[in-house]
């Protein structure tokens, strides 16, 4: 193996500074790598020769074989973007899909595409999503498959309703709900061409005549379909519940819509509940002679109004302590007895203790209304991490509190409105008051007041906003449509542990959200969405909603789209036999509801419409780590009728990929004298290259970085390119065991690299295909390969066995590197493929399968040869650095042994030339011995090393002593081939004298 070298001594010195330099070198190096090699090598990248001819020399000009391409090297300032332009009109681009579409194959490849949101102009969040799931489908229909993949457009929801309703300012105030739809709807549909055009753009394949819409009427009627299958499966149902509930946009919130607010600032407060009446336990404990309260700690003063109990903790201790200022009694956890006396800079002596339990049975006042009780309760929520281990209980806007009040039979009234303000019933001081700013304000001084205020602080801490507005929200109970979670989370679970996450931890965050989760709040107070279709009774409290009315709502939007449902009369929107046993069309009882659908509900129930076959199952979701409470999730709950379907198979993978970015990436720069146009295949190669589990950065820098990738790449192909100008692959073809060795070691590599790219593609690891790819064509070909074989390539004759052994191995290079990359980069793999001149007439190189190669290629014993060799070449190359190596000539000298006989096969003769090991080694000539020469001159040069040799799995072992011995060579500079191989500067060498004498 290429890691089987273990140098020693002042060759692993520097190696170390040879990898600090340039990173881990492929081929191990010795001193002064960063000397003549370095120098040479570099040159190669850029595409120059040492054998191109000066003027002394031009009388040979035309008898050295020059690279031959019109493929540019560059591609300056609008000339990148118009040629990808160009590309896709030449190559096909927009028939690509159909046409893989209408093979017979018997493979399928799903992609099920998430929707982005139609509300603004294209982005990197976008680019991120597309272009890998492009990258993903460009690799499996090379690979064989019939790619599925349906692009589409989330389109309803109250961020495009907000926008529309703010750019109309006071007008919004007088349009009615279809005027609303009406404008929301053109607004959706020009961000829609927008973004279209962008994907269009970056050369993503897909068939963009026929996307999904969610305000597409059929895709309306099959998500209208899914809520009454699962409706009448019991798992959706209405309720009066505390939700979060957004003042800033009027509406319920799910979960999935809150982004936290680690910043947010709260008045928090130490409340005083004076006792009522003691529990037993209680009465025995206090004297009576002082007056008792409890402590309550909220960060919430506004829903003291609202409170019904305060809840302890049944195993806890609690204890009756005195206060030193007041002489009050207070009742507190006995665990909090010194936080709570210090933050309220007093101290408190302890009466007595005892359980929670004991509390059992007890009442206390509420601090603003004397005369109602208040009263004492057991609360598992209950926890000692903050506060006073007592909780203010407020039913209407606490999830906990809901769930304690629903035990005990506590009211539950609500005392505020749909814009965050008090309503009446809270009373005439707090009436019209919005309850996260004046409202806190009034019912702190009603506090102070009541003498029930003990202290106020500022409390910095996560709050929940409303991902839409960035305004915080409330929990506020209202009547809402839920799902219900609980009874489908078991089932949920057990489908996610057949799907593959990238990575991992995804799942386990998955699970989490779904854990913490105990209903999904379906129902939004808009009008820019599909509508709930249920009609409610105009005096009671029921609604109707059954398979005859669902079906005759769902044809009528199928044909129209769901405008219906505020377009169209009551007694048009339910089916004759229903609405003659509701009171007919002249006193129909019933009424449309207001209500709409979240758009998770929207999106999560695309699969029901775009995915293809009776299964309806997809191969991939790949979508933004923040879709994990989203998308992914609403799509596992919706697919519980009638039964589970659409996750991903078994076997395939879920990706979960945080794309969080703060930069618009403009894919042409702003001022191109200064900021060129970067093109798409850029942002496709910075997108591949990202490492997407992290946030990603984009800018100049980082853009500029994949454009230098992608000219050195450039560089890479059209020296191949041009180097095979004059090779025919049917007939000038060298079979694989008679190339030289230096070939088959190249093919033997490029075996490695398409085995280890195909796999990382398998696994949506485009990252580590960008490294490897770039490691290869900058390590092993240009640093390494090229430079060897330029004076094969340009000073041998055409049709020599040696030259044409190279031509053969670079065709397959070609060949590889291109399938490589051409998901990443699919402009550059069609404009190399339009250049290659062997096809005469290409045809796009996706429509032409993935890589192959041979077994044959694989031959680990090469390995040895070339190592061994290179390990004695970096030894001589160390030696002179700055110098130039084919002015100096090296005798090698091995002991007799495996080592000598593996050297021996690159050089057969003792002195040579033009042998493969003197153009492995780049010096004048090269001398192979089995024992030192008797006599050297002074200013020789000698090297000392050893070599392990390890084949056969390390059942053939042996460790062999070599020496390098250097000394400048006694011979001219050859005027063709600028080799130091000629009798004088004058004539040729006599390989050249052969070559030229052959023309």
């Amino acid at each position: 193996m290429l890691w089987g070298l273990r140098p020693r001594g002042p060759e692993a010195a520097a190696l170390a500074t040879a990898r600090s330099l340039w990173g881990t070198p492929r081929l191990p190096c010795s001193p002064g790598w960063q000397g003549a090699t370095k120098r040479l090598l570099l040159r190669s990248v850029s595409g120059a020769s040492n054998h191109q001819p000066n003027s002394n020399t031009g009388r040979y000009r035309d008898t050295v074989l020059l690279p031959q391409t019109s493929f540019p090297m560059k591609l300056l300032g609008r000339q990148q973007p118009d040629k990808e332009l160009e590309i896709q009109q030449k190559c096909g681009f927009s028939e690509l899909y159909s046409w893989q579409r209408e093979r017979k194959v018997k493979t399928e490849f799903c992609l099920h595409d998430g929707p982005p949101y139609a509300n603004g102009d294209p982005h990197v969040g976008h680019a991120l999503n597309k272009i890998l799931k492009d990258i993903a489908n460009r690799f499996h229909m090379m690979s064989g498959s019939k790619v599925h993949f349906v692009p589409g457009w989330d389109c309803h929801g109250l961020p495009i309703e907000i926008k529309v309703l703010s750019e109309l300012g006071r007008e919004a105030q007088n349009l009615s709900a279809m005027e609303i739809r009406e404008k929301a709807r053109s607004f959706a549909k020009a961000a829609i061409e927008k973004q279209k055009s962008a994907f269009i753009r970056w050369g993503i394949m897909a068939d963009w005549n026929n996307c999904y819409y969610t305000f597409d009427g059929k895709y309306e009627a099959k998500q209208l379909r899914t809520f009454y299958q699962m409706y009448d499966k019991g798992l959706v149902y209405r309720s009066y519940k505390p939700v979060f509930w957004s003042p800033s946009s009027r509406t319920a919130l799910a979960e999935a819509e809150l982004e936290y607010n680690p910043e947010h600032v709260s008045r928090s407060i130490y409340v005083k509940f004076p006792l009522l009446k003691p529990s037993p336990k209680l009465a025995s404990l206090i004297d009576g002679s002082s007056p008792v309260s409890f402590l309550v700690w909220t960060t919430q003063p506004w829903t003291i109004p609202a409170n019904e109990a305060v809840c302890y903790m049944p195993e806890s201790k609690y204890a009756v302590v005195k206060c030193s200022k007041s002489g009050d009694l207070y009742v507190l956890a006995a665990d909090k007895v010194e936080t709570v006396a210090s933050t309220l800079e007093t101290a408190f002596e302890t009466i007595s203790t005892f359980s929670g339990v004991d509390l059992e049975n007890g009442t206390c006042s509420h601090p603003l209304i004397p005369d109602k009780a208040s009263p004492l309760l057991p609360a598992n929520h209950v926890t000692m991490a903050k506060g006073t281990g007592l909780v203010h209980t407020a039913p209407a806007h606490g999830m906990e509190d809901y769930g304690v009040a629903s035990q005990h039979n506590l009211p539950m009234d609500c005392l505020v409105d749909e814009d965050g303000v008090f309503t009446d019933v809270a009373g005439p001081e707090l009436q019209n008051k919005a309850v996260l700013e004046e409202g806190t304000d009034v019912v702190i001084k009603m506090l102070q007041t009541a003498k029930n205020l003990l202290k106020e602080e500022k409390l910095v801490h996560s709050y929940p906003y409303d991902w839409r507005t960035k305004k915080p929200v409330v929990i506020r109970a209202s009547k809402q449509w839920f799902i219900n979670i609980a009874d489908i989370k078991i089932a949920a679970k057990e489908l996610l542990k057949k799907v593959k996450f990238i990575p991992g931890s995804a799942l386990n965050g998955m699970v989490e959200m779904m854990d913490r989760r105990p209903y999904w709040c379906i129902s939004r107070q808009r009008v820019w969405g599909v509508p709930i279709p249920v009609f409610h009774h105009k005096t009671k409290d029921e609604y109707l909603i059954n398979s005859q009315t669902i079906e005759h709502i769902v044809k009528l939007v199928e044909q129209h789209g769901s405008d219906v449902w505020w377009t169209l009369p009551p007694e048009q929107l339910l089916p004759k036999e229903v609405l003659s046993e509701v009171g007919g069309p002249d006193a129909l009882e019933y009424v449309p509801g207001q209500d709409i659908l979240d758009i998770w509900f929207d999106s999560g129930t695309s699969w029901s419409h775009v995915l293809p076959g009776p299964d309806q199952r997809a191969d991939l979701y790949l979508e933004g780590k923040d879709q994990l409470g989203g998308w992914f999730q609403s799509s596992l709950l919706t697919i519980f009728i009638p039964e589970p379907t659409s996750l991903p198979k078994t076997s395939v993978q879920l990706i979960g990929i945080e794309s969080h970015c703060v930069y618009i990436f403009f894919l042409n720069g702003k001022d191109q004298s200064k900021e060129p146009p970067y093109g798409a295949d850029v942002l496709r190669w910075w997108v591949a290259d990202s490492n997407v589990f992290t946030e990603v950065a984009i800018g100049p820098s980082v853009l500029n970085a994949a454009r230098d990738d992608i000219s050195k790449l450039r560089n890479t192909l059209r020296f191949l390119l041009g180097n095979v100008a004059d090779f025919n692959p049917e007939t000038d073809s060298i079979p694989v065991n008679d190339m030289y060795v230096i070939d088959q070691y190249m093919l033997h590599l490029l075996q490695d690299l398409a085995n280890k790219i195909t796999e990382l593609y398998k696994q949506y690891d485009f990252g580590k295909v960008v490294r490897l790819l770039r490691t290869f064509y900058t390590r092993e070909l240009s640093h390494f390969y090229f430079s060897i074989i330029k004076d094969r390539l340009y000073c041998e004759k055409e049709n020599d066995p040696r030259r044409r052994s190279c031509q053969t191995a670079l065709v397959e290079i070609l060949d590889v590197i291109v399938r490589s990359f051409a998901p990443i980069l699919p402009h550059l793999a069609e404009e190399v493929f339009q250049h290659i001149p062997y096809i005469k007439e290409p045809k796009s190189v996706f429509r032409t399968g993935w890589i192959s190669t041979s077994s044959i290629w694989k031959k680990p014993g090469l390995e040895e040869a070339v190592e061994s060799a290179c390990a004695m070449r970096d030894s001589f190359l160390g030696s002179i650095p700055g110098k130039n190596a084919a002015e100096y000539k090296v005798i090698i000298v091995i002991e007799p042994g495996l080592l000598f006989e593996i050297i021996e096969m690159l050089q057969s003769e003792e002195t040579s030339s033009t042998s493969q090991l003197n153009e492995l080694m780049m010096a004048s000539e090269s001398t192979l011995l089995a024992q030192e020469p008797r006599e050297m001159t002074a200013d020789v040069i000698e090297l000392k090393g050893k070599f392990l040799i390890n084949l056969e799995g390390g059942d053939i072992r042996e460790e062999s002593s070599y020496k390098v011995i250097v000394m400048p060579t006694t011979k001219e500079k050859c005027p063709r081939c600028w080799k130091y191989t000629a009798e004088s500067s004058d004539t040729l060498c006599p390989r050249c004298a052969e070559v030229v004498s052959g023309k």
